[in-house]
């Protein structure tokens, strides 16, 4: 079985849908059906079940994905090892961003790196549509996530930024001209949707206005890159961190304040079992140096 084969398998056994799969591995869905199809030759027997409306592993699946997991997992990590030791590193972090402000976060970067220079620090993007995926797969070591973060084998660590919340909108849009918006505004206008589960997005985008009335849900995504179209032409507004005015900047998207959003707080989680040294050591600087406060909040 090829490598690249394996990495189809196994995204798709933790996915359970092709089209996420294909998106998250940048091949087309064909590639990876193509790439089941000639697995289950190769064994002899179904690796999923799959209808049109759904996708399980099969019991042999399972069982494969369970073998191989750990197996591939640690042969990445060797090969990691191995490039690191030849850029005169012998080991790496891997931080998962939902957000793509790092260069907000260098203080706690450089802080953690003149503490352990042998160590690589490596950004990894996560995708709002599945947030937590990453951790419990193990390829990040330890993540940036907004707050609240309710899930029983993930440990919430120490809050290491805070910002405000602000509107996108189209730069045409009726709310654009506005010093600021309140959420009762939404009430009146297509909410992006995407990001789950549905406790978390609604920490950004409330189910009802303070007054009660619901906020309509649109277009589902699943990263900021995806969102700026869909703003552009007007189809839709979402709530976003301030930080997505500075680092998504267009002349067609508008970002106004939400004068009656809480500032977003931002923390490091990490696997409640798998919690490493290098992780243990960024929490110690994240308590040390405190909340970074974005340029927003001055």
């Amino acid at each position: 079985m090829e490598l690249r084969d394996i990495e189809i398998f196994l995204t798709l056994a933790r996915e359970l849908h092709f089209g996420r799969t294909a998106e998250r591995l940048h091949v087309t869905p064909s590639r990876v059906s193509q790439a089941i199809r000639k697995q289950e030759r190769r064994i002899g027997a179904p690796l999923f079940d799959r209808t049109s409306r759904r996708v399980e592993l099969t019991p042999i699946g399972r069982r494969l994905f369970e073998d191989l997991q750990p197996m591939y997992q640690g042969m990445r990590e060797s090969i990691e090892r191995a490039t690191h030791a030849a850029r005169g590193r012998t080991r790496s972090l891997r931080i998962g961003m939902v957000n793509a402000n790092h260069e907000d976060l260098r203080p706690l970067l450089d802080a953690f790196e003149a503490r352990h220079p042998t160590c690589e620090v490596h950004i990894r993007h996560v995708g709002f549509d599945d947030p937590f995926g990453p951790l419990r797969a193990g390829t990040v070591d330890v993540q940036v996530a907004w707050l609240p973060v309710h899930e029983p084998d993930l440990t919430v660590g120490p809050v290491v930024y805070i910002e405000p919340v602000v509107l996108a909108v189209g730069a045409r849009h009726r709310l654009a001209g506005r010093a600021s918006v309140s959420y009762e505004d939404l009430a009146d206008e297509v909410v992006m949707g995407g990001a789950r589960p549905d406790y978390w997005r609604e920490a950004l985008v409330p189910r009802c206005t303070p007054s009660g009335r619901p906020i309509p849900v649109g277009p589902a995504v699943g990263s900021s890159a995806e969102m700026l179209p869909l703003l552009s032409n007007g189809e839709a507004v979402s709530p976003a961190h301030a930080h997505a005015a500075r680092y998504f900047a267009r002349p067609d998207i508008l970002y106004v304040p939400i004068h009656d959003a809480p500032p977003a707080r931002w923390a490091l989680i990490w696997h409640a079992s798998t919690r490493s040294e290098l992780v243990q050591g960024l929490v110690e600087v994240a308590h040390r140096l405190g909340p970074i406060p974005s340029p927003e909040l001055g």
